[in-house]
């Protein structure tokens, strides 16, 4: 990429993986900067105008737990829409999102950008809320032959804990795993060995979702699959302390180990890739994203989610993948911003 930018980099939000996002936003700000752009760190939550790198918001990190949003305003709605309108008025050239969770990944920040014409990074709207809702997004795996591990949903039908109890031993049986429908980051997640810490486990799944999913815990290995431009990277194996790789595992370092590439038989790499790009294709992603799934002794993959906007921090694994490519952070960093604008100027042409 020649020409320097103007770039916007949407950073914090309001989610329970806002900590995330704040560590993503300066990473990504810092590498592009580095490549001789001009950039703004804008944070939607907090409304219009760029907000200062030295900020008590920006120096917290990220903690072993999500982070409580009561101090940030209720209203973020109107935010977001003034934090668009704003950069509408700024001669941005791109906007860089690095939200993660909630508006941010939900194809809702997408709509506004839309609406106001400016090219961003990442998936749209239509993908975007696909891959967030696992509801929609199990339900297209299986309808493509994607292989994923047995689910059920609790809702207003499947609600006390006792008959979702049952419900779960008579589908798959224990341990296994509940989770908010539209949650990433492994916030809210929790694995279950039996029906007596359910109770619990719904009641933390809760505090993010009305719409909870429990699903088969495939006892294996954790592997991931980043994807560029459609294309797959080395996979990645991680390696959990806690055996589960859990909030406090993916952002706390040395809580966990990671193996790039990982060291499994080429014919379960293979598979592991192949579907990674078939899930970035039902799912309509653009861009970029990242694959998440297990791997068992057998041999057999299962696909358990897509991130759309998956982290770009320190230790966050599309960037170790990039990296086994041959691709620094800076790099990658641009080469997402060329895809953007590519595709931008795409869309413009058949207007």
């Amino acid at each position: 990429m020649v020409n320097k930018l103007k770039i916007a980099v949407l950073t914090g939000g309001y989610s329970p993986e806002r900590d995330v996002s704040l560590a993503s936003g300066l990473q990504i700000a810092t590498a592009l900067r580095a490549r001789g752009h001009k950039v703004i760190l804008v944070d939607p939550a907090l409304g219009d105008g760029p907000i200062r790198e030295g900020d008590k918001v920006t120096r917290l990190g990220i903690g072993p737990e999500p982070p409580s949003l009561e101090e940030l305003p209720r209203d973020f709605g109107q935010h977001y829409i003034r934090c668009i309108d704003y950069l509408a008025h700024q001669g941005i050239d791109v906007v860089f999102n690095g939200l993660h969770g909630g508006a941010g990944e939900d194809g809702t920040i997408q709509g506004l950008l839309d609406l106001a014409g400016l090219p961003y990074t990442g998936t749209g709207v239509l993908g975007s809320a696909l891959a967030m809702n696992k509801v929609a997004s199990k339900r297209i795996f299986e309808r493509v032959g994607i292989r994923t591990p047995e689910w059920l949903l609790v809702d207003g039908q499947l609600s006390e804990w006792e008959s979702v109890a049952r419900a779960v031993a008579t589908s798959f049986g224990f341990p296994a795993v509940v989770k908010p429908s539209n949650q990433g980051s492994t916030v809210g997640v929790s694995r279950v060995n039996g029906p007596e810490e359910l109770a619990e486990a719904l009641r933390k799944a809760r505090m993010y979702s009305q719409e909870v999913i429990i699903e088969r815990f495939i006892a294996g290995r954790e592997i991931t699959v980043a994807l560029l431009a459609g294309e797959a990277l080395p996979v990645v194996e991680i390696i959990p302390e806690h055996g589960f790789y859990d909030y406090e595992c993916k952002y706390s370092h040395g809580k966990s180990r990671y193996e790039v590439p990982a060291p499994i038989p080429e014919p379960t790499r293979l598979e592991a890739q192949e579907m990674a790009v078939k899930a970035y294709q039902v799912l309509y992603t653009q861009d970029y994203g990242r694959v998440d799934m297990r791997y068992r002794e057998d041999g057999k993959v299962y696909c358990l989610e897509m991130n759309t906007l998956p982290g770009m921090t320190g230790i966050s694994l599309v960037p170790k993948a990039a990296r086994a490519a041959g691709m620094e952070f800076a790099e990658l960093c641009e080469r997402i911003v060329e895809l953007a604008l590519r595709r931008a100027q795409g869309s413009a042409r058949e207007q």
